[in-house]
Formats: C-alpha cells, sequence, structure tokens
C-alpha cells in the first residue's frame, strides 16, 4: 500500500523535505480524551495492550486528533520478557511488577528467546494489521521494543526504580551472567522487530530507556554491543535508536548502524551534529514541559529547535508527552513544525 504523507520515511533514508516530519513518544495516551474514555471501560492497561482492536484505535486516535506524520503501535516494551516467560503486572499509578525475577543461571535457562518466544506475541502483530486496516495508507506505523539493558533491568530489579541498583549490582557480581541474559533478550528483541516487519510496521525503534544509570564503561561494554546486533537486523525497514540521558555514549551511539539517533532534552543540538556529522538523521528534543507553556511560547522553542538542527530532523520530545499535558500545548507543537519550512533558513 503506498503511504500517502511519506515524510518520515524519506528523511530517514537520508532525503531532504521541506520541513521535518513530526510525531511524538507517548501520543497514544492520557492526553487524547478518547483514549481516556476508552480505557475507563476496560480492567486495565494490559487488556488494552493485548486486544488487537483497541490497540489499534488507540494507536490511530493521534493521528486523527493532532495530524501527527506518523503513528506509532500502542503497546508495552514488557510483552517481551512476558514472552520469554517473566510475566508482570501493570500496577495502577505504581508501574510495573514482576513476581518473579530474574537471580541465577537456572533462572535465564528457564526463559525461552529468538523467534519462538517473539512468536508468542500474536496479539501485537494483529494489532498491526487492524492499525494498517484502519490508516489506510495516511501515514507510517513504528513499531518499537525497548533495548536489551532496559529489559534487563526490570527483568533483574522487578519493578520500575529510579537506580536500578540490583540490575546495576549483576554487572559488576557477576557480569557473564549479564552477558547471558543479555543474549537471550537481544535475540528475542530481533525475533520480535522482524516480525513485526513482516506484519507490516514501517519503521521501528528502540528504546533505551534506562540507559542513563549506567557509566560510560558499563554501557560500552553491555550496551553497545547488543544494540548493534540490533541495529543491523530489522530488515528493510528504518530504525531509530533512542538512549535516554545517554550523552555520555553518544559518540559511540553514532557509530552504529541506525538510521536516526533519537536525543533527550539534555543534549544540545549543535554539539550533537558536531559529533554525529552534518547528514545523520537525529530526532528530538524538546523538552517535553515546553508543552505547558503559551502557545506562543511552544512556536518560538519549536522553532528554535528545528533552526538548531537543521535538516535530516525528525521533530519529537526528548521523551514522552506527560499525561496531563494540555492538548492545546500539544496540537501548537506538532502545528508549528508542520507550518515551518526549511527555506525559512536556507
Amino acid at each position: 500500500m503506498t503511504i500517502q504523507n511519506d515524510i518520515l520515511l524519506r528523511t530517514l533514508r537520508g532525503e531532504l523535505c521541506q520541513r521535518p516530519p513530526v510525531w511524538l513518544m507517548r501520543q497514544a495516551g492520557r492526553i487524547l480524551p478518547q483514549y481516556r474514555a476508552l480505557r475507563a471501560g476496560l480492567s486495565g492497561f494490559k487488556e488494552l495492550v493485548s486486544t488487537p482492536t483497541l490497540a489499534a484505535e488507540v494507536t490511530i486516535q493521534p493521528v486523527d486528533e493532532l495530524g501527527v506524520d506518523a503513528a506509532i503501535l500502542f503497546s508495552d516494551i514488557l510483552v517481551v520478557p512476558e514472552a520469554m516467560g517473566l510475566d508482570y503486572e501493570m500496577v495502577e499509578k505504581k508501574g510495573p511488577s514482576f513476581p518473579k525475577v530474574i537471580k541465577t543461571e537456572a533462572d535465564i535457562r528457564t526463559l525461552d528467546s529468538g523467534k519462538p518466544a517473539a512468536d508468542r506475541l500474536g496479539y501485537v502483530y494483529d494489532a498491526i494489521a487492524e492499525t494498517k486496516k484502519g490508516l489506510a495508507g495516511r501515514v507510517p506505523l513504528i513499531g518499537f521494543s525497548g533495548a536489551p539493558w532496559t529489559l534487563l533491568a526490570y527483568m533483574v530489579e522487578g519493578g520500575g526504580s529510579k537506580t536500578f541498583s540490583k540490575a546495576r549490582r549483576l554487572l559488576f557480581s557477576n557480569p557473564d551472567l549479564a552477558h547471558q541474559l543479555l543474549d537471550k533478550i537481544t535475540e528475542t528483541i530481533i525475533a520480535y522487530l522482524q516480525n513485526k516487519v513482516a506484519a507490516g510496521v514501517d519503521a521501528v525503534q528502540v528504546f533505551d530507556s534506562w540507559a542513563g544509570v549506567l557509566s560510560p564503561g558499563l554501557y560500552r561494554e553491555f550496551c553497545i554491543p547488543y544494540l548493534k546486533r540490533i541495529c543491523e537486523s530489522p530488515g528493510d525497514v528504518p530504525l531509530i535508536l533512542f538512549a535516554k540521558d545517554a550523552w555520555f555514549a553518544f559518540d559511540e551511539l553514532a557509530r552504529l548502524p541506525a538510521n536516526a539517533l533519537g536525543m533527550d532534552w539534555t543534549m544540545d543540538p549543535s554539539w550533537a551534529r558536531s559529533v554525529a556529522g552534518p547528514d545523520r538523521v537525529l530526532q528530538g528534543n524538546l523538552d517535553p514541559c515546553t508543552l505547558y507553556a503559551s502557545p506562543d511560547t511552544i512556536e518560538t522553542a519549536a522553532r528554535t529547535m528545528i533552526r538548531s538542527f537543521g535538516q535530516h530532523h525528525i521533530a519529537n520530545l526528548g521523551h514522552g508527552v506527560y499525561p496531563d499535558t494540555p492538548l492545546a500545548g500539544v496540537k501548537a507543537f506538532v502545528n508549528t513544525v508542520k507550518n515551518f519550512r526549511y527555506q525559512e533558513i536556507a
């Protein structure tokens, strides 16, 4: 199916477009009243994730409401550990909780990995098919996965954490065990992304949400090699890599074969350009809190950001949009980007 608005894909291919494409991490969620209305009638978050028709509906909502240049499949990074055999619960207002965690080599041996594990996520692939049908070629669909370290952090810690000290302790106390687990997770992520591509996604993004809790040395040893394997694997669709708070590893990330690098709001676009080069596609990186400001302030900040990056840029936030962000602020950002033209800075 021909995609009518393909500005994101053209940008990811390195083409020069008249403006940057725009989408938002967590654009499908509580910022939209129609999402809140749908969610109110369900048992919880996991019912929404695991029901293809509902996941597709929520994925399409921001395309209809905001006019963004891409949809991103409504799902959860923790479906991968669950498919490997590590069940989790999503506790309202507290986040994920794993009744069982990984502690020993015997625990790792109980986990499935690779294609057998990824094939258990049929409801995700069904949601992709439903979403593609509903989008009818209007915009591309992005699929995503958590990165190996980020998934390991949850699987060892047992839930969310500010420091992930239990997971980090594993890297120091038993690095061989950590590498065994990272290898299994990586095999599963690769198979999962390949299955998503086969199901119809047009691009993929890998989220290393907890990159910033590691030191440069630990990130180099326990993250970069596995990310490289993933970046080399998705097939015929472009891959975006977003490692939050990993400014310290940006030069190494820039050497990976990802089509685009996501940036959080703490990173300076000019510095990133000096590291990654003028032709590397960069994504980001407006501070999500900017969207609480007045429309005029949002417009000024968005235009400043675009000029700072120059071309080969995907406009986005430096992390996911916060749940209580005013819808008017989100729309002001999206509309500013869509009204911008690079000829203004030529």
